[in-house]
């Protein structure tokens, strides 16, 4: 079968056919002058991460059961705070031991997960298949995932290769125009938050980080058409404000998030443009990073975006 297109291809490919979703030189501009005027503030840094998650892993911990990607969705939204839409998540239980939630039960899920309303958890059999596999892999290798990951080196390009070929539920791929492409996700953005908990410990050798792409998601994508980035089509953007929900898969889905990894290259780029012409200095900023800013940016700026729908899709990629 023929591989699918990388994340960066795939962005690229998809922005090139897009129907829906389109991307704006102008608000290109505007984002890189925005990050420009921040070039010299720690939000563009590895410290940045760390700031913009205070729940990350502390410097001097083990990493041994280092293992989920900051940000979950949960009844197809993305997290807003501490209690994640309804949902608080009790942990009396070894809930970060692979030992435990490799052979963790799914009613034992269900109760860690439990809701503090009438609301039961959405695609718990899902979450559940999701958490024993990465508990089983990292125990193959003592249950640490610095064990695991070492097999690719400091190489983050190898490491996310390594990630979707010994974990299914992170083989976050579709078909778009006859053509098979990737997002990767999760596989990167747990590569990337590595990355930043390494650095913060002094430890952040990880060569090729500039291979990662923006992490597609939902928050991301609404800060991008508010920064006139993006534009939505009146078809999708009315869609979206209705509520509807749209598969994985699902040409618009895929079209929003496509998008919204190439938009991110090219605002990148402009970036260290700028920073060419302007400073005669050579821009170090990844995508990474810039994911790392806009998220939270988006979510500090929650309420002048609000007339911005989010895109609604269940599934495990996010």
């Amino acid at each position: 079968m023929e591989k699918p297109l990388l994340p960066r291809e795939s962005g690229q490919f998809v922005a090139q056919q897009s129907r829906d979703v389109f991307i704006k030189d102008a608000g290109v501009q505007k984002a890189a002058e925005m990050l420009y005027s921040l070039r010299h503030s720690d939000v563009l840094t590895a410290s940045g991460w760390k700031m913009a998650n205070p729940l990350a892993p502390a410097p001097t911990s083990d990493q041994g059961s280092f293992s989920a990607p900051t940000r979950l969705s949960v009844n197809g939204h993305p997290p807003t705070g501490g209690v994640r839409r309804g949902y608080v998540f009790r942990c009396r239980v070894p809930i970060t031991d692979p030992k435990y939630f490799s052979q963790m039960s799914v009613e034992e899920l269900a109760q860690v997960l439990r809701s503090d309303n009438d609301i039961v958890m959405p695609m718990i059999q899902e979450r559940h298949q999701v958490l024993t596999e990465g508990g089983r892999v990292l125990l193959e290798h003592g249950g640490s995932f610095r064990s695991f990951i070492s097999q690719a080196g400091n190489d983050a390009r190898k490491m996310v290769e390594l990630i979707v070929e010994k974990i299914p539920s992170y083989r976050d791929e579709a078909t778009y125009e006859g053509k098979r492409i990737s997002f990767y996700k999760r596989a990167q953005i747990l590569v990337a938050d590595f990355w930043g908990v390494m650095e913060a410990r002094g430890e952040g050798d990880i060569v090729n980080m500039d291979w990662l792409t923006m992490f597609a998601d939902y928050r991301v994508p609404q800060a991008l058409v508010y920064l006139g980035v993006l534009q939505y089509s009146d078809a999708l953007m009315q869609a979206l404000k209705n509520g509807e929900l749209l598969l994985s898969g699902d040409p618009r889905e895929v079209e929003i998030r496509g998008c919204s990894i190439w938009s991110v290259e090219l605002i990148k780029e402009r970036l260290h443009k700028l920073m060419k012409e302007r400073d005669g200095a050579v821009c170090n900023i990844n995508s990474a990073v810039i994911d790392f800013y806009l998220w939270p940016y988006a979510k500090q700026h929650h309420k002048e975006m609000a007339h911005i729908p989010i895109h609604h899709t269940r599934c495990i990629y996010y």
